[in-house]
């Protein structure tokens, strides 16, 4: 149902276009983030498949993170690191995935948005698609998306992200920071700019992209490990009366 949000994937001439959408600014709840880390993954073992591109439904907000309304209702530390491995999963599977994976980024991106921008292995966006790490502004961190965050953009350029987790950076900054490879006026160039990648990707040898792709991602094979002792960080961290306090003032604004 439109009222749930949806995840579904298109096949086109060996490019497929994983979409997702969720009416509160294409926010995630779990059950989005499963299916989303379960459509990337089934991409990456479909031998008809040679790249995919990730986006979302609408013409505002890329992402807008993870659901607010399932933070709030976090009541024990399983619940917790349940929650917060949602993004671990998506992210784990565009790097664990075989294929190339293009992002196309309309809009604004908050928290977990960023760190699935950072986890595809090429990034287009409009002028429109600023970005904030939010999640210290609610008491938490960024924790789980964080090493996505930097090893994409460094470590200097992400912890200013994280720290000041209030202030809006532009598209212009994530490009000079190497988030995004290339910026467009709207959503319509950007579209063409996306299918005109897909296209040279697709036809493009797929084992030298897989090549290509293992090598990006060196050094990363403890990310399964590691993403989860964050998520598990976070999940205790939301129980704390400081984070509780902060979440509560976010909500009465």
């Amino acid at each position: 149902m439109a009222q749930e949000g949806y995840v579904k994937t298109e096949i086109n001439e060996s490019i497929a276009t994983i979409e997702f959408y969720h009416p509160a600014s294409n926010s995630l709840p779990g059950h989005l983030l499963a299916a989303l880390a379960e459509s990337i993954t089934e991409a990456g073992k479909n031998d008809d498949i040679k790249v995919i591109i990730l986006k979302s439904a609408g013409d505002r907000a890329f992402c807008a993170g993870a659901s607010f309304d399932e933070l709030i209702a976090i009541d024990d530390e399983a619940t917790g690191k349940a929650f917060f491995s949602g993004f671990a999963n998506v992210i784990n599977a565009a790097r664990k995935c075989p294929k190339l994976i293009i992002g196309r980024v309309q809009g604004k991106a908050v928290g977990g948005g960023v760190g699935m921008a950072s986890a595809v292995d090429y990034c287009l966006a409009t002028k429109f698609a600023a970005v904030k790490l939010s999640e210290l502004a609610v008491g938490i961190g960024p924790f789980v998306v964080g090493p996505a965050v930097e090893r994409k953009i460094g470590t200097s350029s992400m912890s200013q992200l994280a720290i000041n987790a209030t202030e809006w950076r532009s598209a212009e900054w994530a490009a000079q920071k190497g988030l995004y490879a290339e910026i467009f006026d709207d959503a319509e160039a950007l579209d063409q700019g996306v299918s005109a990648l897909a296209n040279k990707l697709a036809n493009s040898n797929p084992e030298a992209m897989r090549m290509l792709k293992e090598i990006f991602w060196q050094g990363t094979d403890h990310w399964d490990e590691l993403l989860m002792e964050r998520a598990a960080m976070s999940g205790t961290l939301v129980l704390s009366d400081f984070t509780r306090n902060a979440i509560n003032a976010f909500k009465s604004r």
